[in-house]
Formats: structure tokens, C-alpha cells, sequence
């Protein structure tokens, strides 16, 4: 990434995170994923369960390797060869972790999160339950207002989430959300954080470079 680019990034990461601080989210900026991953696993102890809520930013991170080299209990639903069954009960004891990792599919320069899930055992475990909730987000999540947000996400974050989780959905051909009926939607559930949920202690850190979809 060039200067011009950094800066650019850079000045509307600050932006975010001092609108976000407005809306009563502890929120942190830092240049590179490196320093992020590093802020984040000084929230995870030796023995502490952390959730993952199957965002491809955390895992570009490495996270779940950094947290089993740590000593911590992954709860990843998205694991290979779990069960259904087993996938639903880690779900669930996510809602319950110590430490909750996530990302969001979209943060607003006004500072709010918009995400789109499937069902809901993100944004569920996002709003309440944990006893710590850490949301990642390069700037490439970054928009102007909600509509924006939300633009970005049944014409760019849904297509490529599909593709990625081999849903037979019609916008892996078009490339962007028809707003589909399909058994196999993932985009079920809504939520807009405006403000930070009143009893999660939340902590959102943006990173400035390009992460996840």
C-alpha cells in the first residue's frame, strides 16, 4: 500500500473510531493486522473459551491458532468435520464464551456496525452473553451511512459469503443479493448497532488495511 493510500485509511479509520467512541464503543485503531492480532490476545487467558463467530477477517488473522498456542478453549462451529449437532452446540456455547471474536460486515463513518446473518448465532452472541465481545473490521468495511452499509453488503459481502460456503444461492451466479427465497439464505437476520448493546462489554478495532469480505 502506498502513502497516499495509508493515509487515506487511515484518516477515515480515526474518523470511525472517534464517531464509534461517541456511540459508547470502546474502539482502537491500529496500522496493521499483526498489532491488532496482538491487542486482541491480551484479552485471552490461559484455559478462557473464545467463541468464533466465522468471520474469514479473524481467521485471515490466525486467530484460532493464536488462542490454542495460548492455552484458551476454541469454540469454532466452522471447524472441519463437526456434525450439525456438534456445530449447534458449540454455537450455543458461544453465546456463553469468556471471549467472543468476531467481525462485522460493515461499520458506518457515524460510527454503527451493520451485520446480516444467517441464523443469527453472530449477531446474538454480538449483542449479549459474553463476557467479552472484540469485533474486527478493516477499513475496507468502512461506508458513509447505513444505506451505504448496507449497499456494501447484498452487492459485495453476500455474494462472496456464499460463494465461499458453496450455497447454490441465486446471487453466486448474478454476483450480486435478488433477494431470494431460497432454503439456503443466509441473509435472514438484520441488526444495526447504533449504539454500543448497554450491558456488553465491546470493543471494536479497525485495522487500516483491507480484511475479510
Amino acid at each position: 500500500m502506498n502513502e497516499v493510500m495509508r493515509w487515506h485509511h487511515e484518516a477515515l479509520a480515526k474518523r470511525t473510531v472517534e464517531a464509534l467512541k461517541k456511540n459508547h464503543f470502546d474502539a482502537v485503531y491500529f496500522q496493521g493486522a499483526r498489532e491488532a492480532a496482538e491487542f486482541v490476545m491480551g484479552f485471552v487467558k490461559e484455559g478462557a473459551s473464545v467463541g468464533f463467530g466465522g468471520s474469514m477477517t479473524i481467521t485471515d488473522m490466525g486467530m484460532q491458532e493464536k488462542v490454542k498456542a495460548k492455552g484458551g478453549v476454541v469454540l469454532d462451529h466452522n471447524a472441519p468435520g463437526l456434525s450439525d449437532e456438534e456445530r449447534a452446540v458449540i454455537r450455543r456455547k458461544q453465546l456463553l464464551c469468556d471471549v467472543f471474536l468476531t467481525g462485522t460486515n460493515a461499520v458506518t463513518i457515524d460510527g454503527c456496525l451493520l451485520n446480516v446473518d444467517g441464523a443469527g448465532n453472530r449477531v446474538a452472541a454480538m449483542t449479549f452473553g459474553p463476557g467479552k465481545v472484540i469485533v474486527v473490521a478493516g477499513t475496507n468495511k468502512i461506508r458513509k451511512n447505513l444505506d451505504e452499509a448496507l449497499e456494501r453488503v447484498r452487492h459485495y459481502a453476500a455474494p462472496l459469503n456464499n460463494k465461499r460456503l458453496a450455497k447454490t444461492n441465486p446471487c453466486t451466479v448474478t454476483g450480486t443479493c435478488m433477494d431470494c427465497q431460497a432454503d439456503t439464505r443466509i441473509c435472514n437476520i438484520y441488526t444495526t448497532m447504533k449504539r454500543k448493546p448497554s450491558v456488553t462489554d465491546m470493543t471494536v478495532v479497525l485495522v487500516g488495511e483491507a480484511l475479510g469480505y
